[in-house]
């Protein structure tokens, strides 16, 4: 059974006419400046906190190896994120903030390029990444860790023009 897809081409930049996924051309489009910012937060119990801030976690330096995790994990979003276009990225930054109040860590990674297409799925792949391996970093410590609210906080640059999450 075929499916014409043809009315949804205009809306639906991942498929063709046949409802195939495709990546979109992005060759007419000219390099601009693009810069992407994305959060989230790790929350875990006290004592798990604590002794990541006392550098008493049993597998090592935690903050440090996320934050390494994180930045890789931009450079690698295109091999993980079907359709994503390999970047050619100029800045990444990657934070592991302390938060006593979750208590636990805010992750903030910006990222940037001068590009085609923007940067957003670096940014969210660097938080994400970096959640998760400071997870792996403490899971002996804590099974229970919770990873929360990954999101895209700002996005500059672009067709689609600037975006900034407004707060809650």
């Amino acid at each position: 059974m075929t499916r014409d897809f043809s009315k949804f081409e205009q809306n639906l930049t991942h498929l063709d006419s046949e409802g195939e996924a495709q990546m979109v051309d992005v060759s007419a489009k000219a390099p601009t400046l693009r810069e992407a910012e994305a959060g989230g937060q790790v929350r875990m119990l006290r004592e798990t906190f604590e002794a990541i801030e006392a550098g008493n976690a049993p597998k090592g330096d935690v903050l440090g190896t996320a934050k390494l995790a994180g930045i890789m994990a931009a450079k690698q979003t295109a091999q993980l994120i079907p359709l994503c276009h390999p970047l050619p990225l100029q800045k990444i930054d990657v934070q592991l903030i302390p938060d006593p109040q979750l208590p636990g860590y805010q992750i903030r990674a910006m990222v940037k390029t001068k590009a085609e297409t923007g940067v957003e799925m670096e940014a969210l792949t660097a938080v994400s990444v970096a959640a998760l391996t400071l997870y792996d970093m403490a899971k002996a410590m804590e099974k229970s860790i919770s990873i929360e609210l990954i999101r895209l906080l700002s996005k500059s640059g672009g067709k689609s023009g600037d975006y900034s999450l407004e707060p809650f």
